[in-house]
This record gives structure tokens, C-alpha cells and sequence, in this order.
């Protein structure tokens, strides 16, 4: 397998066409689709970015849980595109639903960032070994993986934009720290001195990497944003996304995935993980197959783990979010 980038010519006819690019109006989220601006531009592309805010930077007083988290972050620029207001949108694919909306497709997925989740602390570590520490996480998978290494800690809900929730961090006398993507601090240059990384946590999957959806007939932004695609990653977060959509159902979940492509062996790798609400349960998966079996690999991954208590767990956590 490649590691490089799709590649194409300089565009020839149509290439004065405007890609007008949907972005929400975050630093991060700007800072993406000025990603995806400049490597446009140097293929010759004219480009305009429109900004838009969402209804999950909106609504900052309720867990994501609550507001229905499938695509809360994507359906404002998703309305958009359908509406013929913006050409293609750039997201950071955790975000994306594993089903997209009928008539946008996935036109790129650029090389993976670091997938790791890292812990922002205030003063120091001791609070790791204390009973009634308390961390900030509005995400279900963070919680739940959190609660099951540190049982008797407190997660307490934060949201708001990657510098939002920096600021109420900075701002708060009882957390003892939150845990963030290390991709999302690292772009913005926001990563403090005060953090971990989280090598036992199993991310989101996807999270590190930033993918671009496009209308399904709008076949001049289909072929500029294509070449901008990574191989690697396309495959690896397709495993990853299979995974989840296997497991979940439709329902928000506390489920982790990752898969690497190992080069020297010619194999992935691949860990996924599902959590009770609480943490208590924990069933995880681990795999590594050649490359040419990858195609599957997270829906037989995800069978695994439903038919090892899995389906429990799901009906368990469908409960508990309709409470």
C-alpha cells in the first residue's frame, strides 16, 4: 500500500470554477478548511470559504448525548450543500455520521494527525491516585474509558469549541484537568505543557483526521477534492467507521476504534472497544490481517463483540440514553 496522495494533473477545462468550501466558524474548524483551501489552491483551484455556525456550537448547556450527537456538528453544512450554498464541506470526520445523507459523498480523507486523546491538567498528577478527582469530558466513550480505569473519579460535562473548553479548564476550581484530541490542540497550537497523552485510551474512530464531502453529481469538486486523498487513511478509518456503524446502530455509544497500517509487514492492525455508560463493562477486540482483508475486518470485528456480550451492552446503553 501507498502512503502518498492521489495525484492528478494541473486542471485543465472548468478550472475557473469557484469550490466554495463549508466550514463551521471555529479556529479549528477553519484552520481545517484552510487546509484543504491551500492544498486546492495548489492545484490551481479557485476557492472561497464560507463559514456557518452549528446547532452543537450553539447549544452549549446540554451533554451531546442529549441533542441527538448523530451528525450535530455536520447537518447545518449538509443543508447547505443540498441547498446549492457551498460546494464541498470539510469536517473532522469523528464528527461525521458512518451514513451520510442521500446525495453527499466522501470525495477525500486527508493523511491522518495523531489519534490520540491527551489529558490537560491544571498542577499536577497526584490526582490520579485520589478518590474523588474529578475530569471534564462531554464525550460517552471518554467518560465511560475513563471511569473504568479510575472508578471512583467524577467526569463532569464540558462543551463549547476546542478554545472554549480550554478557557473553562483554565477557569475552573474543581476539575482537575479534561481530556481533548491531541490533533485538535496540536493544529490550533493550543497544546499546553500540562498534558498526557492517553496511549491506553481508545479513540474515537477516525478522530486525527479531517475528511471532505461533496454532492454526489458535482463531478468537477469530486475530482479536484480526490486528489487530496490518502490511501492509508481512507482505509484505516473506513475500518474503523465499519466498526462502529456495525455496533451502534444508530445509537450513540461509548465505542472506540483504531487501525494502522503496518508497513514493513504489509498488515493492519486494528483495537475496538465498547464500554457500558457507567464503565463498569468493557469488552475489547484486538486483530491484525493482511491488507487484502481489510475490507470487512470491522464489520466481523464488531460481530465479535456483540456476540460476546455486546448486544447486552447496546440494549443496556439504549436504556439508559432514553431516560
Amino acid at each position: 500500500m501507498s502512503n502518498k496522495n492521489n495525484t492528478s494533473t494541473f486542471p485543465s477545462s472548468g478550472a475557473s470554477k469557484l469550490i466554495r468550501i463549508g466550514t463551521r466558524d471555529s479556529e479549528l474548524a477553519l484552520w481545517q478548511a484552510k487546509t484543504v483551501e491551500k492544498q486546492l489552491n495548489d492545484l490551481g483551484y479557485k476557492t472561497e470559504i464560507i463559514a456557518v455556525k452549528s446547532e452543537g456550537d450553539i447549544v452549549l448547556d446540554k451533554p451531546l448525548y442529549e441533542l441527538g450527537i448523530t451528525g450535530i456538528f455536520t447537518k447545518t453544512l449538509d443543508v447547505a450543500m443540498i441547498q446549492g450554498k457551498i460546494d464541498i464541506a470539510v469536517h473532522s470526520m469523528k464528527d461525521v455520521p458512518t451514513l451520510l445523507p442521500n446525495g453527499i459523498v466522501q470525495g477525500a480523507v486527508l493523511e491522518r494527525a495523531s489519534a490520540f486523546d491527551i489529558l490537560v491538567y491544571k498542577e499536577n498528577l497526584d490526582f490520579l491516585s485520589e478518590e474523588n478527582s474529578t475530569i471534564a469530558s462531554s464525550s460517552l466513550r471518554r467518560k465511560a474509558s475513563w471511569l473504568h480505569k479510575y472508578p471512583n473519579h467524577t467526569i463532569e460535562d464540558i462543551r463549547g469549541n476546542v478554545n472554549t473548553r480550554m478557557q473553562k479548564v483554565a477557569d475552573s476550581d474543581t476539575w482537575s484537568g479534561a481530556i481533548f484530541a491531541e490533533a485538535g490542540l496540536e493544529r490550533i497550537n493550543l497544546k499546553p505543557e500540562k498534558a498526557i497523552i492517553l496511549d491506553w485510551m481508545i479513540p474515537a474512530p477516525a478522530q486525527g483526521a479531517m475528511v471532505v464531502v461533496c454532492n454526489a453529481d458535482d463531478f468537477f469538486s469530486l475530482d479536484a477534492v480526490s486528489q487530496l486523498n490518502h490511501i492509508e487513511t481512507e482505509i484505516c478509518t473506513y475500518i474503523e467507521r465499519q466498526f462502529l456503524r456495525t455496533l451502534e446502530g444508530g445509537c450513540t455509544a461509548p465505542i472506540g476504534a483504531i487501525a494502522t497500517y503496518n508497513e514493513k509487514e504489509d498488515v493492519i492492525d486494528f483495537t475496538g472497544v465498547l464500554l457500558s455508560i457507567d464503565g463498569k463493562q468493557k469488552l475489547e477486540v484486538t486483530k491484525t490481517v493482511a491488507v487484502s482483508e481489510w475490507k470487512k475486518l470491522g464489520f466481523h470485528c464488531a460481530q465479535e463483540i456483540l456476540a460476546n456480550g455486546g448486544t447486552a451492552i447496546m440494549t443496556e446503553i439504549k436504556k439508559e440514553l432514553k431516560k
